[in-house]
């Protein structure tokens, strides 16, 4: 569905509405492939096995695969109208079901992986307020008004920085395997969870100007600074010991993981200089880059990593090595392009020579890479089943 949004910009199709489009490949992005994923990274490493039997799990999944798929064919053709708002209303009370079995039956005796995941739930929870917003703001003000954009930037920022993240987070301490000074991961704690709400006022600030939601943004992206440089110290004495248990390909995606994440954090610091913020959501190159670099990079990333460590992914099929380092340069050359396309619109400048077109075929390899991947993933089913 992306890599045909891009292929409008080169070939447009009458019979394809862009904005309905996008809104499907937005939907099924996050609340396909990234929900279920965590959905199931959570149940299997967070729910005892005893409580991973009972069938509502199974069921519940696959209730939400259902809305995932009314999604996926239903707002390519309508937008936001009844079915697709159906399907996403299903989807929404499927996750409120899935918080509240995660919270009764997950078991931890790590404090961090425990306060990271409740965390994430909560902003899971507290992202969906935004939803219910849609509907009293266009009637009341339409979706003009700075409500309206507002309430979709709340729910937007607390899924990527909030529930997302943070089930990421709670994902790869459990990964690590370690025990963590409680004081320290406290202070961490503290302090990222500040900096995710604090840093709410920078999509606030482009809808209601006012310099008092630039110094609230200013002082989330610092303390969010803070709190990495403390991961940093917590993770680093495990670190070496960690990196030298996994693969090649493994050391590849965490690596490409952690680095997606030191850029997404160094890019919120450039947004201290005014100027930067004010234009950060004009140029839309550069905030669909940022969008993918969180999405692509950051958790995508990690997912990949945690598949392959664990063995859900086996990590010496050429077919998934071969799928994931072409998905990794792939998203390298397409943020590339989408970048210094940014930069140029930041300067003053023209388009780059063919830029539609290279970023359409850069792109291609996108979906080549996963086909890849869910080839070998149906291989070695078929194969398991022949023996």
């Amino acid at each position: 569905m992306g890599l045909l949004l891009r292929l409008l910009y080169v070939l447009p199709i009458e019979i394809v509405n862009y904005q309905f489009l996008l809104h499907g490949h937005s939907h099924v992005a996050m609340l396909g492939w990234v929900y279920l994923m965590i959905y199931s990274l959570i149940v299997h490493f967070f729910i005892p096995k005893t409580a991973q039997q009972k069938p509502v799990y199974n069921r519940l999944f696959w209730v939400t695969e259902i809305a995932v798929i009314g999604m996926m064919f239903r707002f390519p053709v309508e937008g936001y109208a009844l079915f697709s708002i159906v399907f996403s209303t299903l989807h929404i009370f499927c996750s409120y079901y899935f918080c509240r079995l995660v919270w009764k039956d997950a078991h931890t005796d790590a404090l961090p992986e425990k306060l990271l995941l409740r965390t994430a739930l909560f902003f899971m929870i507290l992202s969906t307020l935004g939803v219910w917003c849609l509907g009293p703001a266009v009637g009341l003000l339409g979706k003009a008004s700075a409500f309206y954009q507002i309430a979709i930037q709340f729910f937007l920022h607390f899924q990527f920085n909030g529930w997302f993240l943070f089930a990421i987070l709670a994902l790869f301490i459990h990964q690590l395997k370690v025990n963590i000074d409680e004081k320290q991961f406290r202070l961490f704690y503290n302090l990222f969870v500040t900096a995710t709400i604090s840093t709410l006022a920078l999509p606030v600030s482009w809808y209601l100007p006012n310099p008092v939601f630039h110094w609230i943004n200013s002082l989330g992206v610092v303390l969010q600074l803070l709190s990495f440089i403390i991961l940093i110290q917590i993770i680093r004495p495990h670190f070496q010991t960690f990196f030298s248990t996994l693969r090649p390909i493994e050391k590849l995606l965490y690596g490409f993981a952690l680095t997606s994440l030191f850029l997404k954090v160094i890019i919120q610091l450039i947004v201290l200089i005014p100027e930067f913020a004010q234009i950060s959501h004009q140029i839309r190159n550069l905030v669909i880059g940022y969008i993918h670099l969180t999405m692509l990079g950051i958790i995508t990333g990690f997912l990949f990593a945690f598949l392959l460590k664990n063995s859900f992914l086996n990590k010496e099929n050429n077919w998934i090595k071969y799928g994931i380092k072409l998905f990794i340069m792939s998203f390298i050359l397409t943020e590339l392009i989408l970048f210094f396309q940014g930069i140029y619109f930041f300067l003053a400048k023209e388009q780059l020579p063919m830029y539609y077109q290279n970023l359409f075929i850069t792109s291609i390899f996108l979906p080549i890479a996963i086909l890849m991947i869910i080839f070998s993933l149906f291989k070695g089913i078929i194969k398991s089943h022949k023996y």
